[in-house]
């Protein structure tokens, strides 16, 4: 398998991160579709060779509307990110801890809008980008350690759903869901991983976590 001819879906995908991914899932003969809160920020993701829609990836009725316009989609990933921190403790205010929150509804909202679709799929792929920071969190980066915790919690979680729903109905395991851990997220480095996880099984991916 590779990721030629597959619908990749890039929610949130308006970041450096979210170019570099487009460009290199185009490459390599994916149907692009990436979502973001700005028209013109989306003009480089139509440069890259994407189809381009304006959406909120922390949306759920947003993330099933667009499933229901794809009708087939073979990967989904929540692009939206941000840091703020420092300060100890005492620094994590709550506006800092309420602006880091929409990458962690990203996540909820892509995995429940495109569940059905990924487990259709002959290779359903669901991936997140979480931090080192989980691993050693610090007193400065509270917040988005704790935001980066869930969302891979949550990630977990759907890559359980893909597993117990092959298991119920006695099918070999298609989708996966994945976590890339990253100290500084490198988007080409990123970009490069995306591309390859139609180069592996899914039973091979599902609930890993991949260090870039």
């Amino acid at each position: 398998m590779t990721a030629e001819g597959r619908t990749v879906v890039l929610a949130g995908g308006t970041s450096a991160a979210g170019n570099a991914v487009a460009r290199a899932l185009v490459d390599a003969g994916a149907r692009v579709v990436a979502t973001g809160r700005s028209t013109e920020r989306l003009d480089a993701l139509r440069d890259a060779g994407a189809e381009t829609l304006v959406a909120d990836a922390t949306s759920l009725d947003d993330m099933h509307r667009l499933a229901g316009a794809l009708g087939a989609v073979d990967g989904v990933f929540p692009l939206v990110g941000g840091w703020r921190g420092g300060g100890g403790l005492a620094g994590q205010s709550d506006a800092d801890f309420a602006a880091l929150l929409p990458a962690f509804e990203a996540v909820r909202a892509t995995s429940r809008g495109f569940d059905a679709l990924l487990q259709t799929s002959d290779a359903g792929r669901f991936a997140i980008v979480s931090s080192t920071a989980v691993v050693r969190p610090l007193a400065g980066g509270a917040n988005y350690a704790a935001v980066k915790a869930a969302s891979e919690a949550w990630a977990r979680a759907v890559a359980h759903g893909f597993a117990k729903s092959a298991r119920d109905a006695g099918e070999p395991l298609r989708a996966a869901s994945v976590v890339f851990r990253a100290k500084a997220l490198e988007p080409e480095a990123l970009a490069a991983a995306v591309v390859g996880l139609w180069d592996h099984a899914a039973e091979e991916l599902n609930d890993r976590v991949v260090d870039l």
